[in-house]
């Protein structure tokens, strides 16, 4: 005899009545069937790919620092169990397990973490993402390339994260503040030549169609090499002379910045001769993150700072 039918057995024999039998066994049903599953959805993530989200994620790994940003700015830092080593913002992040590297990252440590998202990139696309679909792992991978793709891959973390709610308020704040700066500048009839070095030897600069090109002008700039290349380049010094940036945004990094702000060939750009030679924090505008505001806002007090005043920290 089943322990249902025993309970029931139970009941009426001590000569419970009728309804109350009822609603009691009806209550045990109750509780004790299957929690009621949330359906699957499917979305296509950045790399094109239709990926099935089961349920809502409780277990989720971050295989970049900017999609650990991301989760975390949407309130999902307790569902967070692993990261990379570089996944250092916010704080928090720095006490979830690591998974390794950003590339590769240990795969045998992600198995043992269990988890039922992976957020990945493109750069993960070839190698990283089909091993981890063979183990039976659902991946979902960000890549965005501009400034509006960052904001779609936000909506697409909230959706697949059930969270979407939140990915909506988190991207309508950060469209206020691109919306407040882009009034400011979009009427400029002047645009300074801007060129963003990210690397010196060789040299690194960033083309059009992507997100730092869309800070540059909504910051009231105007990219130096935007014309010439799509996404990152290498270029001769000679090329840099002959565009003669007016402003030189740097990477962070000290022999980046140092290269910007002594290399001698670069004596004779409007930049160098008017001492408009920046460094910028990395993290806030090569990760496409919620951060790239803050970084934006940067941008602007470096080309305009008659309009835009230094940003608090």
């Amino acid at each position: 005899m089943s322990r249902m039918k025993r309970f029931c057995k139970q009941i009426f024999a001590r000569g419970t009545n009728w309804f109350l039998a009822l609603l009691t066994i009806s209550l045990v049903l109750t509780a004790c069937s299957p929690t009621e599953q949330t359906p699957t959805q499917y979305v296509v993530d950045d790399l094109g790919r239709l990926v099935a989200i089961n349920g809502t994620p409780q277990r989720i790994v971050s295989l970049a620092p900017s999609n650990t940003e991301i989760l975390f700015a949407m309130g999902l830092g307790d569902k967070v169990v692993g990261v990379t080593d570089y996944c250092d913002y916010p704080p928090e992040a720095l006490e979830k397990e690591k998974v390794g590297g950003f590339y590769p990252p240990d795969i045998e440590k992600i198995i043992a973490l269990e988890p039922d998202l992976i957020l990945a990139t493109d750069i993960h696309r070839f190698e990283i993402i089909p091993t981890l679909e063979e183990q039976g792992f659902t991946v979902f991978a960000l890549a965005p390339q501009t400034l509006d793709d960052v904001l779609e891959s936000i909506q697409k973390v909230g959706k697949v994260t059930g969270k979407e709610e939140e990915a909506t308020e988190l991207v309508n704040e950060m469209q206020s503040k691109i919306e407040e700066i882009k009034e400011l500048t979009q009427g400029l009839e002047e645009r300074p030549r801007v060129f963003y070095v990210t690397w010196h030897d060789p040299i690194w600069t960033i083309g059009r169609n992507t997100w730092i090109d869309d800070l540059i002008w909504i910051a009231g700039g105007n990219n130096t090499f935007s014309q010439y290349f799509e996404s990152g380049a290498m270029v001769e010094i000679e090329w840099v002379l002959f565009c003669n940036p007016e402003v030189i945004i740097a990477s962070a990094w000290p022999s980046v910045y140092e290269w910007a702000m002594n290399e001698t060939a670069l004596n004779a750009t409007a930049a160098r001769q008017n001492n408009r030679v920046f460094a910028c924090d990395d993290n806030l505008v090569k990760r496409p993150s919620p951060r790239l505001v803050k970084g934006l806002e940067w941008f602007a007090h470096f080309i305009q700072p008659d309009i835009f005043e230094e940003p608090e920290d």
